[in-house]
């Protein structure tokens, strides 16, 4: 199941610009199946029994790759490191913190040819480094049909007016109802002033820090929070 989404994650790159500039070179598909293949390999089992997979990928590439990657270089690691946290999410696998890809240049390489270096590190960073690689957002809010929307700096409004971060078309939902926000590097959730009320987990909250995998409901709408 993993590969077949990497697959559809990437298929846009595969089938856009990039095929159609490159045909018959170095496709991203192929670095997101290694990736997941390398993940499977190198998981290992934590002390109390879950799964854990690595989440740093030094993607190392022959100078002609790389260049041709240039173009959309950002992107592509983003997709990649998009694709390799829900591999994760799939095979029900722990991350010790964000998921970050790299892709570098190795001389040493011919066109075609690209090693993959996987490595396990606690990090809460969600913005870009200076070197380029990109990091996965720290926490995400899932949505009923199971979509993710990034819990970044800027504060999420959920709700029924337009403005909202989270537009919620439930009558029972107000027209501002909540927000989460980050405060001193604790996600919380705040009812504001809603007619309905917040509830996290079946308790009815105004304000309270978010835990992973807690279950918000404003309204009939169940919201769920999920860390990286």
């Amino acid at each position: 199941m993993g590969l077949t989404r990497f697959e559809r994650r990437l298929e846009r790159l595969v089938e856009g610009v990039f095929a159609k500039t490159f045909p018959g070179t170095l496709q991203p598909v192929e670095i997101g199946q290694r990736i997941a293949r390398e993940m499977d390999l190198q998981r290992t089992i934590g002390v109390r029994g879950t799964i854990i997979m690595p989440n740093i990928f030094k993607i190392s590439l022959a100078t002609e790759d790389l260049e041709r990657f240039s173009s959309f270089g950002s992107t592509l690691a983003k997709e990649l490191a998009e694709a390799a946290y829900e591999h994760a999410q799939e095979e029900r696998a722990h991350l010790l913190g964000a998921v970050e890809v790299l892709l570098l240049e190795n001389s040493d390489l011919t066109p075609g040819v690209f090693e993959i270096l996987c490595e396990f590190r606690p990090s809460e960073v969600t913005e870009q480094n200076e070197d380029g690689a990109f990091k996965y957002p720290y926490a995400w809010l899932v949505l009923p049909d199971g979509s993710r929307v990034e819990i970044g700096d800027q504060p999420l409004l959920i709700g029924r007016l337009p403005i909202c971060s989270v537009l919620l078309d439930d009558p029972n939902v107000s027209r501002q109802h909540a927000e989460i926000r980050y405060e001193d590097d604790h996600l919380l959730v705040v009812d504001l002033g809603s007619t309905n009320g917040t509830w996290v987990n079946g308790s009815k909250v105004t304000y309270t820090e978010l835990q992973d995998e807690d279950e918000i409901r404003v309204g009939t709408t169940t919201l769920r929070v999920e860390f990286a």
